[in-house]
């Protein structure tokens, strides 16, 4: 039977196989310094344990402490890739207003957007406005009008539909 090792005796076999446990954590995450960064954040963990501590199998215990953190790292790193794009992506990217003529556009279309909502009757336009620039549900937009929700659906659709054709 296997003696119990105590975090004092554990620290010191941490020590002893870091290089180790160093390798393991770059195999999953194929860099050496985050491997090193993963490592390190293992043995904060470590000298977290209280005095009481003991385990059965230092070394299985130290590698399944840094595969773990390892796996966490690599699974952050994917999420945070697929979420936020390198700063460099948006560089290129040309704001359609930087230009006279874009301006231009702009205006435009927001001057058809101003007609087309002065065409709307009183109420389908309040309930777009409540809705769309005021923030309002739709279920606040029809108690504040005193009408269905199915109704207010209906006429936050109409002026929209309606500003989109004369933008369009």
């Amino acid at each position: 039977m296997s003696e119990h090792t105590d975090p004092i005796e554990l620290r010191l076999q941490f020590i002893a196989c870091r290089v180790q446990l160093r390798d393991a954590a770059a195999r999953i995450l194929g860099c050496r310094q985050r491997a090193e960064d993963v490592v390190q954040d293992a043995w904060f963990k470590i000298a977290e344990l209280p005095e009481a501590f003991s385990v059965r199998h230092p070394k299985a215990f130290l590698s399944q402490i840094v595969r773990n953190l390892a796996i966490d790292r690599q699974r952050r790193m994917a999420i945070e890739s697929f979420m936020f794009a390198e700063e460099e992506e948006g560089a290129g990217v040309i704001c359609p207003q930087a230009t006279p003529e874009g301006a231009s556009i702009s205006r435009q279309a927001l001057g058809n957007v101003v007609r087309a909502l002065s065409t709307l009757p009183e109420r389908t336009l309040r309930a777009f406005e409540l809705h769309r620039l005021d923030g309002y549900t739709q279920r606040e937009v029809a108690e504040y009008l005193g009408v269905s929700t199915t109704l207010v659906n209906f006429m936050i659709r109409d002026a929209t539909h309606c500003c989109l054709k004369k933008v369009i």
